[in-house]
């Protein structure tokens, strides 16, 4: 650029004014137009990085108000998402943790425990302080300071979790107690995000909604501590035997160190690893202040030694009742209620008859089986090498129903007259077991051990190897060697071969005045079937059911002597003609009397006599006693071709010995709740007199009973079943007994039920007998002579050698002496004004034949 021409234009910009120039004005010069300035180069140095920084911290805070405000937004959007389907909490303020119901007997001897969870529920002022610190220590050190969540806990565990990343082992968790709680009670237990967040809101809110001792009570009384302990009074009796406050330091500080896993600290298993968090926990609770040093040493210097509780003993038998009490308490209280509820329960079991009614039952059954079942063969077979029978019989299952006394035994060697056994015993019950072996004669199969082919019994055996072959799995019972007696021989120890029999059967005992169940048994093994035969199996009566056809006939007026016909029968039916006959097709005997008919129990007198009274008549009695509800009126249910059960036929005949009232059968005498408040009872009666001062006599109960029948009806069937017993079908059942015994037998069509239902003045014993699959017993096989003799060991081992007691005659009966056909004189019992009332005989049938052909159905003809 040319300098002269910018002077022409004007003074230079940024030129200083001179003072020999005219032109110039005199005072600064004007500053030049801003667009014109020259910028100042930048100052190097703080004004450039302040500047810098300040930029860069703006950025900061906008990108952290911004992060902050998204965070917070989904924070709160997670809350809102976790906290939409809370569970409400409030209910744990009243919450009853689960504890195991217990049944007793009537002698108060423990029967059974219902459980879901084996816990026992101790309040918290129950609990031992340093128990409640044991735990405090290990598991939540700020619980009593923080708020339901724990910062510095947070805080620590990820520190430790990022210091062991990588390490493979399982992350650790930051949940205090009352998030424990929260879990377990409200969340579940998975492993997720979503679950820690809502179990942290509900803590916050559980923390808020009661108070910290209530929170730790749930927490001790819920924690699973292994061994199938729930809580921690479970736990120290499951662990050492002992209650709470037994417990030692160092035994509280193992039970605080099994909530994280107890299967790694079973003492039993890893002594090691229980000790040292034992230790762990001892050194947590110094450093909380709440052990002094020495004691710590001296806890962590203490044997380990785990000392597992010993179940109470239950009573062993009666499982059938038991099955039976937890059925009836489902259905009145509720399943949850029932196995954790905490309920009391006790019920009228006899465990002494209850044994007693067992033994009488297997007995029964294994004798018949003897006599009808055969031999059905082995239970396996297997090697019979020296080197492989015996991992073989070590693998064979024990058949279901074995007895307890029985062995699974192989045959070695069989010869003619003996084979060789081995089977595996314990002597102890705990050791190894060790192989035996010993010797099976032949005399000890030879007299019922008929093989069974194609479903028919063939003939007796010959010799061994028709029984066993050598592999043969069989169960075996050892016999103790016997002294000679007179005529018979001494024998040395020896083994008798078993089988669990096909044949099946039942037995109630009970109280007839109360109607309290003493003994059910309703199988041969409640092992091998729960089905309860007693209750639940529905079966013809048979000839059992004549009582009550007879019943009907005294209730109509006719007495006890009373001559009825018995003669042919034949009734037409859509079907064809019924004919039914007595049992075992004898002659018709003419015209007998109504008692001898019954102590006979002669089919076509019964059915003359259902005819005479009606049979609405006869079903309204067998309703009226709860035998059979609304039975048919047809003519051959008075044979008891309908369908009833051992229970009711008990209770049924209970009404003939009480005096006609109506009886129920029940099983449960009352039922306590976990604080001891009486719930239930099954004695409804009430006692306005009971709480009074005594006077000396005892308070008269209000009889709340039903009168089913009659006192006098009732006397005399009970007069008229004593016959049975002493003269009639029915004199195994008293056979040695020496007391008065009243009962009836049954038989049903084709021998396929045998029944003998009877009594004493103060027990009445039902007994039941037969296929589950209905098939015949065999030809010849009765009431008398199956049933009965199983009542007669259930009533000896009920009664032993108490006193005979007589029946009770009620007042206004007329005990008249007679004199029967064999010259043996009884007393007849009469209604008053009624002992000359019998009227000459008359057939009912005689006169129009065929009138009950639309009444009977002729397919449930031919019982006896």
């Amino acid at each position: 650029m040319d300098t002269h021409d910018l002077r022409a234009e004007g003074p230079m910009v940024g030129s200083r004014p001179s003072a020999a120039d005219p032109q110039t004005p005199a005072g600064p010069p004007p500053r030049p137009p801003k667009a014109l300035r020259t910028p100042k180069p930048p100052r190097p140095g703080r004004g450039w990085f302040f500047g810098t920084m300040g930029f860069l911290a703006k950025t900061v805070i906008i990108l952290t108000v911004a992060l902050g405000l998204t965070g917070a937004g989904a924070a709160y959007a997670l809350y809102r998402s976790a906290s939409a389907e809370l569970p409400d909490y409030r209910w744990l303020a009243d919450y009853q943790a689960p504890q195991m119901s217990r049944i007793y007997a009537g002698d108060s001897r423990l029967m059974a425990e219902l459980a879901q969870e084996r816990r026992v529920f101790v309040p918290i002022e129950a609990i031992p302080r340093h128990v409640q610190q044991a735990f405090i220590s290990a598991e939540d050190q700020r619980f009593w300071s923080h708020y339901g969540i724990d910062p510095i806990g947070i805080a620590r565990t990820v520190v430790t979790n990022l210091e062991q990343l990588g390490s493979g082992r399982r992350m650790g968790g930051a949940s205090t107690i009352t998030q424990q709680v929260a879990k377990n009670m409200l969340v579940g237990a998975d492993r997720t995000m979503m679950r820690k967040v809502r179990e942290a809101i509900l803590a916050l809110r559980i923390e808020q909604a009661m108070p910290k001792a209530r929170i730790l009570e749930i927490y001790l009384n819920e924690i699973f501590l292994g061994q199938q302990a729930y809580g921690v009074a479970a736990a120290a009796q499951n662990y050492f035997n002992k209650s709470l406050d037994e417990l030692t330091v160092a035994e509280a500080a193992f039970l605080a160190a099994l909530p994280k896993a107890p299967n790694n600290y079973n003492p039993a298993r890893f002594p090691e690893a229980a000790i040292g968090r034992r230790n762990w926990v001892i050194d947590r609770m110094m450093d909380d202040g709440a052990l002094p040093a020495a004691d710590a040493t001296r806890a962590k210097a203490e044997t380990l030694i785990p000392r597992p509780q010993r179940r109470p003993d239950v009573v062993p038998v009666g499982q059938y009742f038991t099955e039976e009490v937890r059925r009836e308490l489902i259905a009145r209280f509720g399943a949850d209620q029932t196995t954790m509820g905490g309920l009391v329960v006790r019920t009228s079991l006899d465990p002494v008859l209850q044994e007693g009614a067992e033994a009488a039952l297997r007995n029964g059954l294994l004798a018949y089986d003897r006599r009808r079942g055969g031999w059905r063969g082995p239970v396996a077979r297997i090697p019979a090498g020296a080197t492989e029978w015996l991992p073989a019989l070590q693998d064979q299952q024990r058949p279901p129903g074995a007895m307890p006394e029985w062995r699974l035994a192989v045959a070695l060697e069989v010869r003619d007259r003996e084979a060789r056994m081995a089977w595996l015993e314990r002597p102890d019950g705990r050791t190894a077991a060790q192989p035996r072996t010993g010797t099976l004669p032949f005399d000890e199969v030879s007299g019922w051990a008929r093989p069974v082919r194609d479903g028919r019994v063939g003939g007796a055996p010959r010799r061994m190897q028709d029984v066993l072959a050598p592999g043969d799995v069989v169960l075996v019972e050892t016999l103790p060697a016997t002294a000679a007696q007179g005529r018979t021989p001494a024998r040395p120890e020896r083994l008798a071969l078993r089988q669990i029999p096909e044949v099946e059967g039942a037995v109630v005992a009970m109280d007839p005045n109360t109607g309290r169940v003493l003994a059910m048994v309703g199988g041969w093994s409640f092992e091998r079937s729960w089905f309860n035969r007693a209750s639940q199996a529905q079966r013809q009566p048979g000839s059992s059911f004549k009582p009550y056809v007879f019943l009907a006939g005294l209730e109509a007026g006719i007495p006890p002597n009373q001559l009825l016909l018995d003669g042919p029968v034949e009734v037409m039916t859509p079907q064809g003609m019924w004919r039914p006959g007595n049992y075992g097709g004898g002659a018709p005997q003419g015209w007998v009397t109504m008692r001898s008919a019954l102590e006979r129990s002669l089919n076509l007198v019964t059915v003359r006599l259902a005819q005479q009274v009606g049979m609405p008549a006869v079903a309204e009695v067998a309703s009226r006693f709860g035998v059979i509800p609304n039975m048919q009126r047809v003519l051959a249910m008075s044979l008891g071709a309908g369908e009833t059960t051992v229970l009711r036929q008990a209770a049924g005949y209970s009404s003939f010995v009480n005096g006609g009232r109506q009886v129920t059968p029940t099983l449960i005498d009352s039922v306590q709740d976990r604080q001891g408040r009486l719930v239930w009872r099954t004695d409804a009666r009430e006692c306005t007199a009971c709480d009074s001062s005594p006077t000396g006599a005892p308070p008269a109960l209000t009889e709340t009973r039903q009168q089913v029948t009659d006192p006098v009806s009732a006397f005399q069937m009970t007069s008229m079943l004593q016959g049975v017993v002493q003269r009639g079908t029915g004199t195994r059942a008293g056979a040695g007994l020496n007391r008065p015994v009243a009962g009836k037998t049954g038989t049903t069509d084709d021998f396929k039920d045998n029944w003998f239902v009877g009594f004493t003045p103060d027990l009445v014993v039902a007994v039941w007998v037969g296929f589950d699959d209905p098939r015949s017993l065999g030809s010849g096989e009765t009431g008398g002579s199956n049933a009965a003799p199983i009542f007669r060991d259930v009533v000896a081992a009920a009664l032993g050698d108490s006193p005979a007691l007589p029946f009770r005659a009620p007042p206004g009966v007329a005990l008249v002496r007679l004199q029967l056909p064999n010259g043996q004189t009884i007393f007849e019992a009469f209604k008053p004004g009624t002992e000359n009332s019998a009227r000459p005989p008359v057939d009912p049938l005689a006169a129009e034949p065929g009138t009950a052909a639309a009444s009977v159905d002729s397919n449930l003809g031919g019982l006896y």
